[in-house]
């Protein structure tokens, strides 16, 4: 079965093609279909990928005047072909683990009617773009937090709560988990580490006003969304939404 993985892509030349060789190494565990959005990038990020697109059929690109992160992963999701029975992301400056996409389809297999599965991510202030591994003397922290990349949807989950709401221009994908967690789905919490959070100058959780404001927002819209109608859970406490404080300057 299809595995469909959403990149939104806005001014990445730099990280974009180790971002898409971190999937395309996954080819032999899973019939693999990237769908890269180019949120009206002003580099080079498009040309980038189109010159992997030969070799690489299973990356298919498109192109849109800039509308934004949460836009960008609306367009993918209309992307979707017809026969993915999964759906993940991945951001274009992170890396994607080898072997990542076979273990959590196994839990998938094993466990019919299961939702989405749910890893740990790393922060890593330098990798290596030729091993996509961490380089020498980075620093690193590991845990479970609020991060599309390290989630596997089944495609029916991703059907049911729809799409991404365009009003945030930051956490958008916190609204988005805190939505998918509050309709009570079958998970599994796994312990291998999914993605590579790359952390550099342009991050968007270095925008802390901006990030904190949208995220107080999703919360608030949270329990707005639980007062009107009791039958949505609150989320569980399963992230940890912090960084290491020595970090802040990185």
């Amino acid at each position: 079965m299809k595995l469909s993985v959403i990149m939104p892509v806005y001014n990445r030349e730099r990280f974009v093609v180790p971002a898409l060789r971190s999937l395309l190494r996954q080819r032999d565990a899973v019939d693999l279909d990237i769908i890269v959005i180019d949120d009206g990038s002003t580099d080079g990020s498009a040309e980038a990928v189109r010159a992997m697109m030969d070799e690489n059929p299973c990356i298919r690109l498109f192109q849109h005047t800039h509308m934004g992160v949460a836009g960008a992963r609306n367009a993918g999701l209309r992307q979707l072909p017809a026969d993915a029975g999964f759906v993940s992301f991945l951001d274009s400056d992170d890396i994607s683990l080898p072997g990542r996409f076979k273990a959590d389809l196994a839990h998938f297999e094993t466990r019919p009617g299961l939702d989405l599965t749910y890893s740990l991510m790393a922060l890593v202030d330098r990798i290596d773009d030729e091993t996509l591994e961490p380089a020498a003397n980075s620093r690193i922290m590991t845990l479970r937090g609020l991060s599309l990349c390290t989630a596997l949807f089944g495609r029916a989950l991703v059907d049911r709560i729809g799409w991404f709401d365009e009003e945030f221009k930051l956490s958008e994908d916190t609204d988005y988990l805190l939505r998918v967690f509050e309709t009570d789905p079958r998970y599994e919490l796994l312990d291998n580490v999914a993605i590579y959070y790359r952390r550099h100058a342009g991050n968007a959780t270095r925008q802390h006003d901006g990030r904190l404001r949208d995220h107080l927002r999703a919360i608030h819209k949270s329990i707005r969304r639980r007062k009107a109608d009791p039958s949505l859970r609150e989320a569980p406490g399963i992230f940890e939404y912090k960084s290491p404080p020595n970090w802040q300057g990185m």
